[in-house]
């Protein structure tokens, strides 16, 4: 399990993951030699995931972002589900699904250079077959918060 070392260094990768161990020991009471090795030791056990790059506004803000909600036919089957889900995925357009409880089965952000891209989009993942009831469609006017952070400290895990 993780102890409070490895949450305050997941906490600062998060915000800034390319820190190297030597900045990282600032914030977190350990040798940079101990963070290396514990940084190393979250992403073989999978703790750290992935790194990413998030780009700047400059290049992201003239793209066509939507956000979709969907519902799924009542009579949408297993098999139906699955290929839907498996076409979100295979999406690079698609940057996130969220299976819901609610009104809604599912909620989607697509980010696309342009509307035709967007409509051909839609049409070849979420209208593909009758696994999809209806989709309802907003587009974003402008990004005013993006933080995908995870505050561990907060979160209730024995050391």
């Amino acid at each position: 399990m993780l102890d409070r070392f490895d949450r305050q260094l997941l906490n600062c990768v998060q915000i800034d993951d390319s820190r190297t161990a030597e900045s990282l020991s600032r914030d977190v009471p350990l040798s940079p030699s101990a963070i290396a090795r514990r940084l190393r030791l979250l992403r073989s056990q999978g703790w750290i995931r992935r790194t990413i790059a998030l780009l700047s506004r400059e290049i992201t803000e003239r793209r066509l972002r939507a956000v979709v909600l969907l519902q799924l036919s009542e009579h949408a089957d297993q098999r139906g589900k699955s290929a839907l889900l498996k076409r979100i995925a295979d999406s690079p357009q698609v940057q996130f699904c969220y299976e819901l409880a609610g009104a809604y089965d599912l909620v989607l952000l697509f980010d696309c250079a342009h509307m035709e891209e967007f409509n051909a989009v839609a049409e070849a993942v979420l209208v593909a077959d009758a696994t999809v009831r209806r989709y309802e469609t907003s587009f974003v006017k402008r990004e005013t918060k993006f933080a995908p952070f995870v505050r561990l400290e907060l979160i209730s895990m024995p050391d």
